[in-house]
């Protein structure tokens, strides 16, 4: 928790409404584009493609292409404007090896690239999004009128930029890496008090992260706190299964870092995922999407295979008129095409046979004599 902070600054311009304490207006689903995002609909899958085309325009084009090939209906990018968005400094990340101002400074995309990536995205029929990092970002993207804006982590709970960018008018997608409920709530009510959708996304900031820190069970904890949410799940582990596995708990936005090659230079390549994964993180997502839900219950469906899966009461050996049925001449077998089914066995026991009976007959009712 930083700086136990559980209520809106001051100059935000409400109060906090606090958990689950929704405006008249709520929104459980929205749409980035014309795709829309909630949990009636299957999750939508973002390839982060980040920084990791390490400044190459070439690169960053290729993996567009590479996950469009995919299935990938949406790839997001870093929007750095370096000088509105840090000052100088020699802070290395954890897991890189040089001061983040200077990564920035090389890996920035020019507005001009920026225009001409989202052109090949919708060339492709995929969403273009970026993530902002200050303010001059957020309205280079405005300009480009993109879909919806991704908040990352590390801006949760810097409300400024929060509200600046919810200000802009256009869904947001926000990471939680970093942050609890408390520090995520400030951010969630600048985002209900602008009227824009939202969807929250649990994170660790851990890169790689291992499975036994995902924590999955924080997306209930999300849910629970912020039910107008779309949830999702932002994941810096090195597989795709921790996504999968977001999905039955209610993730409908799943992001991971994409790269075409795995052999590129780039702190975040470690941590990501190749065309061939996102592709079976498409298909597998949708799959158990579709499989969410439901009853149980028989469905009609399943007669065919009741008809030779289910046992029917059947004679053993030949049974005479007026002969005792018992566990000696009566017992189950498939397939369940008979009258009597397997459940009723033991309501035959006892009860006489109506006229002689071969065996191996399904049993019918009227072959009972006091039936």
């Amino acid at each position: 928790m930083l700086a136990g902070r559980t209520s809106a600054p001051t100059w935000l311009d409400s109060p906090v409404t606090g958990c689950g304490q929704l405006p008249e207006m709520i929104l459980s689903e929205f749409l980035v584009g014309t795709r829309p995002v909630g949990t009636a609909h299957p999750p939508l899958v973002v390839a982060e493609i980040g920084i990791n085309h390490e400044g190459d325009p070439a690169k960053a084009h290729r993996m567009v292409d590479d996950a469009a090939d995919a299935g990938v209906e949406c790839v997001k990018f870093q929007t750095h404007v370096v000088e509105d968005e840090m000052i100088p400094n020699d802070v290395v990340p954890g897991n890189a090896d040089e001061p983040i101002y200077a990564m920035m400074q090389r890996c920035a995309l020019s507005a001009e690239v920026e225009r001409e990536l989202k052109a090949h995205a919708e060339e492709r029929g995929m969403v273009f999004l970026s993530t902002p990092f200050s303010r001059a970002a957020a309205d280079r993207l405005a300009e480009l009128d993109v879909a919806a804006y991704k908040i990352g982590s590390g801006e949760c709970n810097n409300y400024p930029l929060v509200k600046h960018i919810a200000s802009l008018g256009k869904p947001v997608i926000l990471s939680t890496g970093m942050n609890d409920i408390a520090t995520i709530a400030p951010a969630v009510e600048i985002l209900r008090e602008a009227g824009v959708g939202y969807a929250l996304l649990h994170c660790t900031s851990l890169y790689p992260t291992p499975p036994e820190l995902v924590r999955l069970g924080a997306m209930a904890e999300l849910g629970a706190a912020f039910p107008d949410a779309v949830l999702g799940l932002s994941d810096h582990t090195t597989t795709i299964y921790p996504c999968l596995g977001a999905v039955p708990l209610g993730a409908r936005v799943l992001e991971r870092h994409f790269t075409s090659d795995m052999s590129w230079p780039g702190p975040d390549i470690p941590v990501s995922s190749t065309p061939a994964e996102f592709g079976e993180l498409v298909r597998g997502s949708r799959l158990i999407h579709a499989a969410l839900g439901g009853s149980k219950q028989i469905l009609d469906l399943e007669k065919p295979t009741i008809d030779f899966a289910y046992a029917s009461v059947v004679t053993t050996t030949p049974v005479a008129a007026g002969e005792e049925l018992t566990e000696a001449n009566l017992w189950v077998k498939r397939p369940g095409t008979g009258e009597i089914l397997a459940v009723h066995y033991r309501d035959l026991l006892g009860r006489r046979a109506a006229h002689n009976l071969p065996a191996d007959r399904q049993v019918a009712w009227s072959d009972l004599a006091d039936a």
